[in-house]
């Protein structure tokens, strides 16, 4: 059974571009598009791990992480944050905070270290 990887980010291209990072290192995927949809989507995938984009129409980042945390079901899902904007403040106990554009390699190596 491969790791699943839920990706959360509003910009297709990014999607697609994670989608096949993680599916070249064995990793499965699910995406969404909004933190709205992203909360729907954990409940239903149950994923090992989450990269999370700050910036998205709607809901931002951050609201969804504290969703998530309240969550007893879900709090202890590891979280990258991917970002083009300085955020690390804004989700303290990310795994990662990876500054787009990013090295996949380093991506890799961190999502490795967390869930193996």
């Amino acid at each position: 059974m491969p790791k699943k990887i839920l990706i959360i980010d509003d910009d297709p291209v990014i999607v697609r571009y994670l989608q096949a990072v993680f599916s070249d290192n064995g990793y499965a995927t699910c995406t969404a598009s909004s933190s709205m949809e992203g909360l729907e989507v954990v409940r239903r995938e149950k994923p090992d791990l989450i990269t999370l984009d700050l910036q998205m129409p709607g809901e931002w980042g951050p609201r969804f992480y504290r969703k998530l945390r309240q969550d007893r079901e879900l709090k202890n899902i590891p979280v990258i944050v991917i970002s083009g904007i300085d955020g690390d403040h804004a989700v303290k106990d990310a795994v990662a905070f990876v500054k787009k554009p990013f090295d996949p390699e380093k991506l890799i190596g961190i999502v490795k270290n967390t869930i193996g």
